[in-house]
């Protein structure tokens, strides 16, 4: 019997995906639930695992775009295991059958290197620019709109790239969803960044007193996230603006925070969400953290997983960075982004003393969060993270760590 493996739904409104790798080749035996493919959708990686035990026919390449619901592979259920041996030869390629194939979206071409589509052939046109002048991105080289929006009109010789290093990798559907994204929220929302800066000593001495015992207790480190996170869940329930966002003519509120935390995976920025932050301790956020920072990076992360907060927290002091100006994560209307934390002279009661200090700042859509709330917000995030046995846990430490 030859099994039709179709494409399955990774998600609402996703309608195709990128077949990133294949895990096996063309002959070779599955078994049943082994992952043979990782595809891409423009949320995720994800693997596609064999529906049946068989022989597999593989009717797409690696980089087609194929539609959600069409046939990639072909598993022949009848064909028998093969014995290992020495002189066991690879499988040949099962004898086609007489179905149609299923032709990508983005199937191979016969387009010439050098050839642009209609729309990018305008777009150059209105430019003045040769599209000889170019390389394309798509298949066979072919300019793609996206390739003739980039082009840039040559002020000079070409430059000679013969014997020097180059090298072309095309994007995953993952990464140019999420720099479609990005750029939509650049150009789309009145995005502006407050910044203030945070003394972090008493957070510090927190963590130094009590991570031992909540890491033998808890199982997990106590680690920034959860201070943050609890300190932002605050800052909402004071400036609920900053825990909305616009529905075309409406503006959007929530009662609940579900806190999107910024973490790298191995296929590019993963953004999980942690739900009903305002109902978790500081064991729930630490707990919460760790199992979708381990997903991300393991590649196990789920689209509901990733998909429905309401504000971020991105923390690019992980990598070093001193101050920047984070990108909102539409369609939220406000990030948080974190720092590294720096020793740095400080005025404290009339004296100069060494703090470690760290810059937050705070990027917000203009259209429905106004300064005085904006900078409000970022205060009270501020006076928590400074007073957290105060604010955070009603001066007690060990109850509100569950120790």
């Amino acid at each position: 019997m030859i099994l039709e493996m179709k494409v399955p739904s990774p998600g609402e409104s996703i309608t195709e995906v990128e077949i990133a790798e294949w895990l096996v080749q063309n002959g070779d035996y599955v078994e049943k639930d082994q992952a043979i493919a990782e595809v891409d959708s423009d949320k995720a990686t994800l693997e596609l695992p064999a529906e049946q035990s068989g022989t597999i026919t593989l009717k797409a390449e690696e980089g087609d775009a194929v539609a959600v619901g069409a046939v990639v592979c072909l598993i022949d259920t009848s064909a028998s295991k093969p014995e290992i041996t020495s002189d066991t030869k690879p499988l040949e390629a099962p004898i086609a059958v007489s179905e149609k194939p299923v032709t990508p979206i983005s199937s191979k071409s016969t387009y010439a290197s050098g050839t642009p589509s209609p729309a990018a052939k305008k777009i150059l046109v209105e430019k003045g620019i040769d599209s000889n002048a170019i390389s394309g991105s798509g298949r066979d080289g072919r300019i793609t709109k996206e390739d003739a929006v980039n082009a840039v009109p040559s002020m000079g010789k070409k430059i000679d790239f013969e014997g020097r290093g180059l090298r072309r990798i095309k994007l995953s559907m993952l990464r140019r969803k999420v720099a479609e994204r990005l750029v939509a929220a650049k150009n789309e929302t009145a995005m502006l960044t407050t910044f203030n800066e945070v003394d972090m000593s008493p957070i510090f001495e927190l963590r130094k007193q009590y991570k031992e015992a909540f890491k033998d207790k808890h199982g997990v480190g106590l680690g920034f996230m959860s201070f943050f996170t609890l300190a932002v869940v605050r800052a909402l329930k004071l400036f609920p603006a900053v825990n909305s966002m616009i529905d075309g003519k409406e503006m959007i509120s929530y009662d609940f925070c579900d806190i999107s935390i910024a973490v790298s995976g191995p296929k590019g920025l993963m953004v999980p969400v942690i739900r009903n932050a305002e109902n978790l301790s500081f064991k729930g956020v630490e707990t919460e953290v760790k199992r979708l920072a381990i997903r991300a990076r393991e590649g196990q992360i789920t689209i509901d997983e990733m998909t429905g907060g309401t504000f971020t927290i991105s923390n690019g002091g992980v990598f070093g960075s001193m101050l920047s100006t984070p990108i909102i994560n539409p369609p939220q209307s406000g990030i948080l982004g974190m720092h590294n934390i720096i020793e740095r002279p400080v005025a404290v009661d009339g004296k100069v003393e060494i703090r470690p200090m760290m810059y937050l700042a705070l990027s917000y859509d203009h259209r429905i969060i106004d300064g005085k709330e904006s900078v409000g917000f970022l205060v009270a995030v501020k006076e928590a993270l400074e007073n957290p046995q105060e604010i955070l846990m009603d001066k007690a430490a060990k109850k509100a760590l569950e120790l």
